[in-house]
């Protein structure tokens, strides 16, 4: 518990040393602490030393683990980082604050019922699918500039922001800059990217939001 508590310290003073060093402000970038496979015990000692964004694959296991860690810890936010079914829409606006895994059109449409019908609205980042990777989710690059716009003007979503997770045998920058620019083009603030190994990088690009397990939380079994 107390190696969590450091690893979290020691990643929050090396997320606000990268903002400074490329000259943007630590407040502007959000750690995602990634819990998702940890159990609620292995989570507590992060909560109780103030960390309150965490980052969850699943549904069924957030659905699980949460509303008690919540009401212990009522200003939480949780977003959803993995892969979304459409038949978890109802479920994941219900839960989480954000869904960074918007990545086609039957997804957007059950986001926007749900929405509409829970008067719930989370944060939606569009999944790009950088590397054009087949076994990965996320639009691809040359069709996410429609996508957005379909999303925005024929379900009326509200799109926060972009997301990518690079090809993990690739140089990570390129993709970091590509989705910044596309986020740009589209006048979109949010930019979702960067995990444990390369969320500096991230940083230097953008990123408003890093997603960080392993750092924290250690190795997963």
């Amino acid at each position: 518990m107390n190696d969590t508590v450091t690893r979290l310290a020691a990643t929050q003073a090396a997320i606000a040393r990268a903002a400074r060093d490329f000259e943007r402000r630590p407040a502007d970038v959000t750690l995602i602490a990634v819990s998702k496979t940890m159990p609620e015990e292995a989570i507590l000692p992060a909560l109780e030393a103030g960390q309150r964004v965490f980052g969850e694959n699943y549904v069924q296991e957030a659905k699980a683990k949460w509303p008690g860690l919540r009401e212990r810890f009522p200003d939480v936010e949780l977003h959803m980082i993995g892969p979304l079914q459409s038949n978890k829409a109802r479920d994941a606006v219900a839960l989480f604050d954000a869904i960074h895994t918007l990545d086609r059109e039957s997804l957007a449409k059950e986001l926007a019922r749900e929405i509409a019908r829970a008067g719930r609205a989370p944060k939606l980042f569009v999944q790009v699918n950088t590397g054009e990777e087949p076994q990965k989710g996320g639009i691809s690059p040359s069709e996410a500039d429609a996508f957005i716009a379909l999303c925005r003007t024929h379900h009326g979503l509200v799109i926060e922001g972009l997301m990518c997770i690079p090809p993990a045998e690739e140089p990570p920058s390129p993709h970091f800059a590509l989705l910044a620019k596309m986020a740009s083009r589209n006048g979109l603030r949010g930019l979702s990217m960067g995990m444990s190994a390369d969320y500096e990088a991230a940083i230097q690009l953008g990123a408003t939001h890093v997603r960080v397990g392993s750092a924290i939380f250690g190795a997963r079994a």
